[in-house]
Parts: structure tokens; C-alpha cells; sequence
């Protein structure tokens, strides 16, 4: 790709189940996640299931979007906007299967570091809220990821994702 891959789009939630909002920059922190996110408050619709899971934050990719709305459209189902998957960050310049290559990498959005602990694999739930139909089948293998939140500080929309080389021994 020609341009480095950056935060195109951010967004929170402060309770289960109601509409994201749309954010220019939010304050991450270390272990929790986003300030303010429903999530880091622990009051997600999937915070009571599975206690030692990371939900820190969860990334996708614009082009995994993308990819899964060109799918619906093609069985002329409606398409899912940014904020209805459910998702914090939008990482555009980054094709879906390099994103989940991060699960188990530590990476930085910004002067943020974080690491990848495991693919958001699609659920039923943003089908649920939307009235929408098949977004776990859309979304399957681009669903994107979720992340531990390593350091204490703010992402903005624009923020690159810069990937930390491993150490050669």
C-alpha cells in the first residue's frame, strides 16, 4: 500500500447497546482501555461473559468494511456503517488480513502502544441492534481485532499504526 495505515475513524460507547458516537480523540488507559467506553466501564453487553477476556478496544479495518458491505450489496442486503459494527477504530490504508496478523504483536496507534490479543470474529449482536441482516457472515475474517491498551495517553483520528519489529536474538 502506498500510504501508511491510520485511524480513520473512532468511536465509543458509554452503554450497552445504544448507538456508538463518533469521536475525533479519546483518552486510552493502560489495562482498561477508552475512557468513557462502555467497555472500560465494564457495562458492555458481553462484559458478564468470559471474565479474563481483553476488550481494551477493538479495531478494523476500511477496507474489511468495505469488503463485507460489497458482500451484502451483492444479495441486496443493507449495508453496515462504520459506527454499526460495533468497533472502536476504523484503521484505513490496511487490508483486513494484515490487521489480524497483530493478534499476539505489540503495535502502536500513535504514541499509544498496544498488543493484539485475539480476532473479533463477528457475532450476531450488531445484526440485532440494527435490524440488518447477516453481519456475522460479512464480516467472518474481517471483523477485525481486539487489543490490549499498553500505555496511558490520547489516539486522534489521523494517528498512524506503526507495528514494533520483533528483536532479532
Amino acid at each position: 500500500m502506498n500510504s501508511k495505515p491510520n485511524i480513520q475513524n473512532i468511536f465509543v460507547c458509554p452503554k450497552a447497546a445504544i448507538p456508538m458516537t463518533k469521536k475525533l480523540k479519546v483518552k486510552v488507559i493502560a489495562n482498561e482501555g477508552i475512557d468513557g467506553d462502555r467497555y472500560s466501564s465494564y457495562v458492555g453487553t458481553f462484559s458478564n461473559t468470559n471474565k479474563g477476556k481483553v476488550r481494551d478496544i477493538t479495531l478494523i479495518t476500511r477496507m474489511g468494511i468495505d469488503t463485507a458491505n460489497h458482500f451484502l450489496s451483492a444479495k441486496n442486503l443493507q449495508s453496515f456503517l462504520d459506527e454499526e459494527t460495533r468497533r472502536n477504530i476504523v484503521i484505513s490504508e490496511i487490508a483486513p488480513e494484515e490487521l489480524n496478523n497483530l493478534v499476539g504483536q505489540t503495535f502502536y496507534l500513535g504514541s499509544i502502544r498496544l498488543r493484539g490479543t485475539e480476532l473479533c470474529d463477528p457475532c450476531s449482536h450488531p445484526s440485532k441492534l440494527t435490524g440488518k441482516d447477516e453481519f456475522k457472515s460479512a464480516f467472518t475474517g474481517r471483523g477485525g481485532i481486539r487489543a490490549q491498551v499498553l500505555d496511558t495517553g490520547e489516539i486522534s483520528v489521523g494517528d498512524f499504526l506503526s507495528i514494533i519489529s520483533p528483536i532479532p536474538y
